[in-house]
């Protein structure tokens, strides 16, 4: 869709709705492509399959830059390019880019309080990044996969490639359960010490200088050393695709976690499962966003707050079963995580799509996978 007055650019990607409405974030990218939302689209199906919540797969963009002036009037023009959708077939929600207060005006625009989620606590909604509740899950997983491989998450060293809300509150949890945590980078540098980081410091230094925290901390490695740091756990919670064959030869890690969206590539995968490097992807290890937008789609017209304790609590069942699950499937049936976690996932959506009657109910897999 577009606008000729504001020169907004945007696209939505409705992937599937047999098990509910579309429900995925909002990003904002000078360099947004539509093949790029259609994968995170694709993603959000699976992970609202694998956690067992009743929505679909949907992702939305706007391509521009998220910091120029112009963007209250961008987001306007693409709320109203989307009023035949929003909310009946799609929510708003947060994601790269877009902050609580981008939520509210997309409720604004549309006269519409159901229209997004992820608005400021003060309108209702329920203030992700500072509860952290996407870092969370994705420590619950860290320490309920390192379990199943027999590792003790206390004493374990862990990297966290990204140190932005997943990776901050990634790092705080698993310093909780006795982690070390050896590496942390953002765009700007890498922290490295073998003896482990200080997070508390790093987090306050991050709230006072951004990404150029560990320029502050001190001592700082490029960007890209985080990934090269001698580690047990390997968490990436940044970019797409940083993860790949290169990475994947010469890392230490004996599990790797997604907190980001599709870090890891195709190929990439492949070395590590030969390597015997178990992965949790990344529609289990960071769906715990998901089940705080499941908890606040809930509640778009309710006059009542979400309890946070109520999240925290089903984050953590949720996120360690399914850890645990993708991973003893994947070692009984030979299968890569990836495998057993798309086909935990996809089993849930045929079904649906059967019931339905999307598909007819004789069809193999392949030919499901395929409409």
């Amino acid at each position: 869709m577009s606008d000729r007055k504001t020169g907004m650019r945007g696209v939505l990607v409705i992937d599937n709705s047999a098990l509910g409405m579309g429900k995925g974030g909002t990003r904002m990218s000078p360099t947004l492509t539509v093949r790029e939302v259609a994968r995170l689209a694709r993603t959000m199906t699976w992970k609202w399959a694998a956690v067992d919540l009743f929505h679909g797969g949907a992702k939305a963009g706007i391509l521009g830059d998220p910091t120029s002036p112009d963007k209250e009037g961008i987001l306007r023009a693409f709320a109203r390019a989307l009023a035949n959708e929003v909310p009946r077939e799609y929510v708003f929600g947060l994601d790269m880019g877009l902050t609580e207060q981008d939520a509210a005006i997309f409720i604004d625009e549309l006269g519409d309080r159901g229209a997004a989620v992820g608005l400021p606590r003060q309108l209702g909604g329920l203030p992700y990044d500072q509860l952290g509740v996407t870092g969370y899950g994705v420590a619950e997983a860290t320490d309920a996969a390192a379990a199943t491989l027999g590792l003790d998450i206390a004493g374990s060293r862990v990297v966290i490639q990204g140190f932005g809300a997943v990776g901050q509150a990634a790092a705080a949890r698993l310093t909780q359960l006795g982690a070390i945590v050896v590496g942390i980078s953002t765009v700007a540098g890498t922290v490295a010490d073998p003896n482990g980081i200080d997070v508390g410091r790093l987090a306050s230094l991050r709230a006072q200088s951004g990404d150029d925290c560990v320029l502050e901390y001190g001592n700082a490695l490029p960007a890209d050393a985080a990934l090269a740091v001698d580690t047990d756990i390997l968490v990436p919670a940044a970019r797409e695709d940083v993860i790949d064959d290169t990475v994947a030869l010469s890392t230490t890690a004996k599990l790797i976690v997604e907190g980001a969206n599709l870090p890891t590539t195709p190929t990439a995968r492949e070395v590590l499962h030969k390597r015997g490097i178990a992965i949790v992807p990344d529609f289990i290890a960071n769906a715990g966003g998901i089940v705080a937008a499941a908890h606040s789609m809930d509640a778009r017209y309710s006059p009542f707050t979400v309890d946070p304790a109520d999240i925290f609590g089903m984050i953590s069942t949720k996120l360690r079963a399914n850890a645990v699950a993708v991973l003893e499937a994947a070692d009984r049936d030979g299968l890569t995580p990836h495998e057993a976690a798309h086909q935990l996932a996809r089993d849930r959506v045929r079904v649906a799509m059967r019931l339905r009657g999307q598909v007819p109910c004789t069809s193999n897999v392949e030919g499901v996978r395929a409409s």
